[in-house]
């Protein structure tokens, strides 16, 4: 299994410090950026499991990175960090698309705490059921597909197709496999329809269809989508 990502996202260098020690703790990886600018583009380049973010930073603040993010189709889970607790913020927050909330001070132990709980309801099945995997963002539930915060023009069972590989990124599966979960077992149509996919799906998420990064052949079995860095 991967390791998790948090990205926390505050201009207080002291409380980045003691946060991403703890962190660290639980054997997760943390990075941190000090303004909400750099903060956006390091989710669009490294795809964190988790973001802390504080409403209060030197340029954009948390409301304004928050609204961007979701507005780009990112749903990573964010935790929101204000001073203040007044009902105002925290509404404000969880409307602009936070998933949790937490006034300063706080306990760093409470905030890994609730970072767990987050993690969990994120990624179980059944809660908000959004796949990620090198870029791609899969929303099960909206049936939208993304990559690099850009909304893909899917269809019917391209979306399906895209959503089962990325469900399980490495695995390869043969095409057999594939008609069977996509298309189902009563599907009385040749295997080949999957390679008929495989390259309508190419012609919109590869930026050279002919060299596939993320739809990769495995020779002799089918294909798999590739979690490898670009």
């Amino acid at each position: 299994m991967a390791t998790t990502t948090v990205l926390l996202i505050d201009d207080d260098a002291n409380l980045c410090e003691t946060v991403q020690l703890y962190v660290e703790r639980e054997g997760w990886r943390c990075l941190v950026s000090a303004n909400g600018t750099d903060g956006t583009a390091q989710v669009q380049r490294f795809h964190p499991d988790l973001v802390v973010l504080d409403i209060m930073l030197p340029d954009l603040n948390g409301f304004q990175v928050c609204r961007a993010l979701r507005t780009a189709g990112c749903f990573v889970p964010i935790l929101m960090l204000t001073a203040r607790a007044d009902e105002t913020d925290r509404i404000d927050g969880l409307t602009s698309g936070a998933d949790d909330y937490l006034a300063k001070p706080f306990s760093v132990k409470e905030l890994v705490a609730r970072l767990k709980s987050l993690l969990r309801r994120s990624y179980s099945i059944g809660y908000r059921d959004v796949r990620r995997a090198r870029g791609v963002a899969i929303d099960r539930d909206q049936r939208q597909a993304f990559l690099d915060g850009k909304l893909l023009d899917l269809r019917g069972k391209e979306f399906d197709l895209v959503a089962q590989l990325v469900s399980s990124p490495g695995r390869a599966y043969s095409r057999e496999q594939l008609l069977e979960q996509v298309w189902g077992y009563d599907f009385e149509g040749d295997v080949r329809v999957v390679d008929v996919y495989i390259r309508k799906l190419r012609e919109k998420i590869e930026r050279d269809p002919a060299r596939p990064l993320y739809l990769q052949t495995v020779w002799g079995i089918g294909y798999r989508f590739v979690v490898g860095e670009l």
